[in-house]
């Protein structure tokens, strides 16, 4: 009785990213290049700054392969935002360092599916951001949850809430910063 009430609180939680994942990949959802955009849609889609506080404040010119994804939300639709940037080797070994102290949850590789079922698990990301439009993060990305907040009812977990973090691949030298609400 205990394992059957395990699996279907599991596939509660699963059930409610893959419908989730289903309403956010709609045409609410942007990539874009151009960096001069960054201010206003950082500023735009989170009144906290807690959640996007480890975001750069602003992307240089000289910043190489910014990808920058969001999703602004309406009514009760999730909204994220996400850019991924490449930085020098010695930079990314440098920011892995500091994220993995303030760290509360590692994953490797993976989405937010993954992440949200394993035990203890709890909510992170898509790659909005990848190059192939996949939508997990390869296992060479470390993805580091620096805070999450189940938002949810009770019998209903992580149906509502929060997560933030950074997602780094130190053999590609790439950092995605990242940022969620359902």
């Amino acid at each position: 009785m205990i394992v059957f009430l395990s699996l279907g609180s599991l596939g509660i939680v699963g059930g409610s990213f893959l419908i989730r994942k289903a309403f956010s990949s709609t045409t609410d959802a942007k990539i874009i290049t151009n960096t001069s955009r960054y201010s206003e849609i950082r500023n735009q889609l989170w009144a906290s700054p807690a959640e996007i506080q480890h975001f750069p404040r602003e992307i240089s010119a000289n910043t190489k392969d910014v990808r920058i994804a969001y999703s602004p939300g309406v009514a009760q639709a999730s909204s994220f935002l996400q850019v991924r940037e490449k930085q020098s080797p010695a930079q990314i070994q440098t920011l892995l360092t500091k994220y993995r102290k303030l760290a509360k949850r590692q994953y490797q590789g993976g989405d937010t599916n993954v992440h949200a079922n394993l035990p203890n698990g709890i909510p992170t990301t898509f790659f909005y951001t990848g190059d192939t439009g996949g939508e997990s993060f390869p296992p060479s990305y470390e993805i580091l949850v620096l805070n999450a907040k189940d938002r949810g009812t009770p019998g209903f977990k992580w149906n509502h809430g929060d997560s933030y973090g950074v997602a780094i691949d130190s053999t590609a030298a790439e950092i995605v910063y990242w940022a969620e609400k359902w």
